[in-house]
């Protein structure tokens, strides 16, 4: 069993800022962590394979720095990592984004599992799982919250819904997209993280995955931003201090007036 997990290094969403100038967002000083949706990606990827067999591959697109979140899907049971980092991927959008991830997924070979967060953090579309699948011409589901079974021919799998889930089996190849609530990441062990430590972490260029110039990159993505605002405020704000019982009281006087 040969599975994909694409993975994303995001801003961490505590300190999250956006330059005002190119309207994108500010990396500089911040802290940057693995997507957590795709945390649960990779611990899904790795209790497959650790009952099926096989093997799995961790691929992410971002600058150099970004081969962090590969050594940390690796220290979690991940066998290999991939880095697709070139300057021309800049400012791509999520069109162009999955655009990439399929050239460079198939450079990789054969496979029958791509598991994707449900969404990355930082932007929040879900667009490029759905994406990927069709670039590469594959069924997908998403949002998955529990694999119920796993063979080696296909998956018994329930997608979230909004009044409840849908129960859908799946034969390989398949995309599948996941939520927080499918597993519980496991924490690295010192073996995981000395092999992660020691790991050779593989560079794609666009070169390497023979991307067209005109598909990756800013000038492959139709989408751009053109403006970023705060929301106005509404209302008025007040902050309430002392104890909770001290808090209780104020909060009763401010809501008063507007109780009938």
């Amino acid at each position: 069993m040969n599975i994909i997990v694409c993975i994303k290094q995001v801003p961490d969403a505590k300190d999250v800022r956006l330059d005002p100038k190119t309207n994108t967002l500010s990396r500089e000083g911040v802290q940057s962590i693995m997507n957590p949706y795709d945390q649960h990606a990779v611990e899904e990827a790795v209790r497959i394979r650790e009952s099926l067999g096989g093997e799995v591959t961790v691929l992410t697109m971002g600058p150099p720095q970004a081969e962090a979140v590969l050594r940390q899907a690796i220290s979690c049971g991940a066998d290999h990592g991939v880095l697709v980092s070139d300057r021309a991927f800049a400012g791509a959008d999520t069109w162009a984004t999955s655009y990439t991830l399929a050239r460079a997924i198939a450079t990789l070979g054969s496979f029958e599992l791509v598991l994707c967060g449900k969404q990355a953090i930082d932007g929040d579309t879900a667009q490029v799982g759905p994406g990927l699948a069709m670039r590469l011409d594959m069924p997908f589901v998403t949002c998955i919250q529990k694999v119920r079974e796993a063979s080696e021919t296909g998956m018994v799998v329930e997608r979230m819904m909004d009044d409840g889930y849908d129960v859908i089996k799946v034969t390989y190849p398949v995309l599948l997209t996941v939520v927080k609530d499918l597993n519980e990441p496991r924490v690295p062990s010192l073996k995981g993280t000395m092999k992660a430590k020691k790991a050779v972490i593989k560079t794609l260029t666009a070169a390497d995955i023979k991307a067209e110039s005109a598909l990756i990159g800013l000038s492959g993505s139709p989408t751009k931003v053109v403006k970023v605002f705060p929301p106005e405020p509404r209302g008025e704000r007040c902050m309430l201090t002392g104890t909770v019982d001290e808090q209780v009281e104020q909060l009763v006087v401010k809501l008063r007036p507007y109780l009938p």
